[in-house]
């Protein structure tokens, strides 16, 4: 029950993270600064988690201290990583975008490793198929590569891949609601600083608000279901599976924003696709608590680091 729940939100999340960098593009030709299409973004998506909460549940709110702290240190490292996201997509199309910030589950498994948990054959086999494809599907010899963009968007991957471990660790206690709220508010706490430090730009007069509404929507329940994939499949499962996002921006990038795709990316995209379809094979259990590992500080005051332990949920 719990493989099919973690496949079901990861594939929701993969949907939603996919048409984020289609909408972020879109309102950033509109005439949105980065960093103002960051703020809005993050901020209203927050606000709105909050306003669920206190309406439906708010015992959701409660979460141990260290379970808080490392929130916000997962929600600082996705903030300044979405940051980065944003000024890259000025350099790059949506989908060569999300092509190079796909690299972020190889970064996942590498912090997952120094963490103590290593994956399977069957994983490293996917996932270097996974980065086979994505090579191919990047690689264009008539362009120049734009390498601000580039190394923007791999800082972006390296950023937005160490927050999932360190919210992991959360997620064997705490409910995944409460993990995107507090995430979500470290986050907003961040790209709200850099923008009023950095920037201060406003809306453009007559400019077109749905995109970042849209994107907002997206960031909220992109959210939401990536950390319930995580606490049923495992950070490293849930970020390979999410590479169907990179379908997703692929296909609405093409349609919305008229980006061409050559038959070498085609064939790229569909080893991409049997990288993710070979989950299936996949022996997943649901993640369990490793006593060991950089990130064994997090866990709640009552648990002995050195005895491995159950979640409850």
């Amino acid at each position: 029950m719990h493989r099919y729940k973690g496949i079901a939100a990861a594939t929701f999340s993969a949907f939603f993270l996919g048409l984020a960098p289609v909408f972020g593009r879109w309102a950033i030709l509109e005439g949105f600064s980065p960093f103002l299409v960051v703020m809005l973004r993050t901020v209203l998506a927050t606000l709105f988690l909050f306003l669920l909460l206190l309406l439906s549940n708010r015992r959701l709110f409660y979460i141990f201290s260290v379970g808080m702290l490392a929130c916000f240190l997962a929600g600082l490292l996705n903030g300044l990583g979405s940051l980065l996201y944003y000024l890259a997509l000025r350099h790059l199309s949506a989908s060569l975008g999300q092509l190079i910030y796909s690299l972020y589950p190889f970064f996942v498994m590498v912090w997952m490793f120094f963490d103590g948990q290593s994956p399977s054959r069957l994983t490293l086999a996917r996932m270097m198929l996974a980065f086979l494809s994505i090579a191919w599907l990047t690689y264009t010899p008539t362009q120049t590569p734009d390498w601000e963009g580039i190394l923007l968007m791999l800082g972006a991957a390296l950023l937005y891949a160490l927050h999932l471990p360190i919210n992991q660790r959360v997620l064997y206690e705490a409910p995944a609601p409460t993990v995107t709220f507090y995430t979500l508010l470290s986050m907003s706490l961040v790209v709200v600083i850099a923008y009023f430090a950095l920037d201060r730009s406003l809306p453009p007069a007559g400019a077109a608000w749905p995109p970042l509404l849209g994107l907002t929507a997206v960031t909220f329940l992109s959210r939401l279901s990536l950390f319930l994939g995580v606490k049923h499949l495992g950070g490293v499962q849930a970020a390979l599976f999410g590479l169907a996002e990179v379908l997703v921006t692929i296909a609405f990038g093409k349609f919305w924003l008229h980006e061409m795709l050559t038959l070498r990316q085609w064939i790229g995209i569909l080893g991409l696709a049997v990288s993710l379809l070979t989950i299936r094979f996949e022996k997943l259990e649901r993640p369990l608590h490793i006593p060991q590992g950089w990130l064994s500080w997090i866990r709640p005051p009552d648990i002995p680091p050195q005895v491995p332990w159950r979640p409850d949920r």
